[in-house]
């Protein structure tokens, strides 16, 4: 049995009696990784900036460049989480609280746009405002009911009444 010629032979290019590991060879990264003690960061070639630091001129990730303040949101209203908490209490548990949310998300809504910016907190007491305002339509819906109930157990008790 024979080989076909390239089959089963060594490259040309490479020495036979040169190991895997000697520097003259080329190294995958497998290789190159093995030789670097652990924990140390392989030299970058050409001057470049290891990988972790930003290059030269550019500020860190989160941080502010030199000379500019950092932007951040203005502090909550004290009254928005208390009218979002009053419009939630208000439609689910009870419904007597439903228009406190509204006339304090209504005053709450006010001074936050007057602040122009200097205080936070819309969308809190938005939410607790439009609740208030479902909440006491709601509440007004139920006592309507119950009134009307009333009158037709009223009316029915006459009338039965009446007519023995």
């Amino acid at each position: 049995m024979t080989n076909t010629p390239g089959e089963g032979q060594e490259p040309e290019d490479q020495p036979h009696d040169q190991p895997h590991d000697q520097p003259g060879r080329d190294q995958g990264y497998w290789e190159q990784q093995a030789q670097q003690p652990y924990g140390q960061q392989p030299q970058q070639p050409y001057g470049q900036q290891p990988y972790g630091q930003p290059p030269y001129g550019q500020p860190p990730y989160g941080q502010p460049p030199y000379g500019q303040a950092a932007m951040g949101y203005p502090p909550d209203h004290p009254r928005a989480t208390t009218v979002l908490v009053l419009g939630i209490l208000g439609l689910v548990v009870c419904g007597i609280i439903a228009p406190f949310a509204w006339v304090m998300g209504r005053s709450t809504l006010a001074e936050i746009d007057s602040s122009r910016g200097a205080l936070g907190g819309r969308g809190a007491a938005n939410a607790g405002y439009i609740l208030g305002i479902v909440g006491t339509v709601l509440l007004g819906l139920a006592a309507l009911m119950v009134i009307l109930f009333a009158g037709i157990a009223v009316l029915g008790a006459a009338t039965s009444a009446s007519g023995y």
